[in-house]
């Protein structure tokens, strides 16, 4: 993989529901210009929303606060990074396990980080309880990288 970055992108919007969609197209129009199928640009598409999705629904919960999204390409590879300035996570292992939810009245599976590392092949979480939460995910495109879910 070539680690030089040959283009990026930076965007922010309110952490509105409606906007959830719009990250999600953003990035893939910015992901398009990688020699990618339908499927690998699904899955990125999927990981963003599911970062996003947790950013309005479990950092902000109801307040107004900003998504920051950064995409990065390297080579062959893009990173998409989400990041807020919610209420973070208090236990990142924990929040990480398949069917964890912190919305237990609400209709959330506790699937979105087993959804965005079943897309991606590298996620990493940041956390700070209280002050936000960093999702950055890497896909390389046009073959199987090794998996790599980094420290939690």
């Amino acid at each position: 993989m070539n680690n030089k970055i040959e283009n990026f992108m930076r965007l922010d919007f309110p952490s509105k529901s409606c906007n959830e969609s719009f990250s999600r197209a953003a990035v893939a129009a910015f992901a398009s210009q990688l020699d990618m199928n339908i499927e690998e640009l699904a899955d990125i598409k999927t990981a963003v929303s599911e970062a996003v999705t947790n950013s309005i629904v479990h950092g902000y919960r109801g307040i107004k606060g900003i998504i920051h999204i950064e995409c990065r390409i390297f080579g062959d590879s893009i990173t998409v990074t989400v990041r807020d300035e919610g209420r973070g996570i208090e236990d990142v292992k924990r929040a990480m396990q398949p069917l964890f939810t912190t919305d237990r009245e609400g209709e959330r599976s506790g699937m979105g980080f087993t959804v965005m590392q079943t897309f991606m092949d590298k996620l990493s979480v940041e956390s700070v309880y209280g002050e936000g939460t960093t999702v950055t995910m890497t896909k390389t495109i046009g073959g199987e990288a090794d998996a790599d879910f980094g420290e939690i």
